[in-house]
């Protein structure tokens, strides 16, 4: 007997699987922000990446660690307030369940949406990690990525109702229009 017909004969008996119900799951409601993002993404495909921040990260941390930076010339006050979660967030970005990749593209087209629409603060939500096997994975990328915009003026991890280690407030620079009001509002 040859291949196939052994194949064959081997096979005889074989009925296909029943096919079993399954649950549809709705998908989590996006933002606007990360709307548009996907939208401009998705149009833009053929359009060179500007995308400048890296794929690899140089300092890994740890899934429970607090995490924060802050640019010099950042008021100590400032920055205790967004520690402290005590600025408004005006938009958020979750990235649980996403790649590094698709990570990279979606906090790199939201932060530029948001210094576009003159946001102050906003919130990033990367998970943990701790139940990864490969540790805080996003979070290390997210810190690292946050470091490398000229726009970000700081970050800090958030208070614990709003996801504590697992999350981000970041504040972002005023835009020269938003600087104008300030000067033209204090000017005495």
């Amino acid at each position: 007997m040859d291949e196939e017909s052994q194949f064959a004969h081997a096979m005889a008996d074989v009925r296909p699987l029943k096919t079993v119900a399954r649950a549809e799951t709705a998908a989590p409601a996006k933002s606007a922000l990360q709307s548009a993002a996907r939208r401009r993404a998705a149009e833009a495909e053929t359009a060179p990446d500007s995308n400048y921040l890296t794929d690899h990260c140089r300092a890994p941390v740890a899934p429970f660690d607090i995490i924060g930076f802050v640019r010099p010339g950042v008021q100590h006050g400032v920055y205790g307030k967004l520690r402290r979660g005590r600025y408004a967030v005006e938009a958020s970005l979750d990235l649980h369940r996403m790649t590094v990749a698709q990570a990279r593209v979606e906090v790199w087209d939201f932060l530029q949406r948001a210094s576009a629409e003159q946001l102050r603060t906003v919130m990033i939500l990367h998970g943990k990690g701790d139940r990864s096997p490969r540790g805080a994975v996003l979070k290390s990328f997210v810190a690292e990525w946050l470091q490398q915009l000229p726009e970000v003026l700081a970050y800090h991890s958030a208070q614990p109702a709003q996801g504590g280690a697992g999350a981000l407030y970041v504040l972002l620079k005023k835009s020269e229009a938003a600087r104008e009001r300030n000067r033209e509002r204090y000017r005495k």
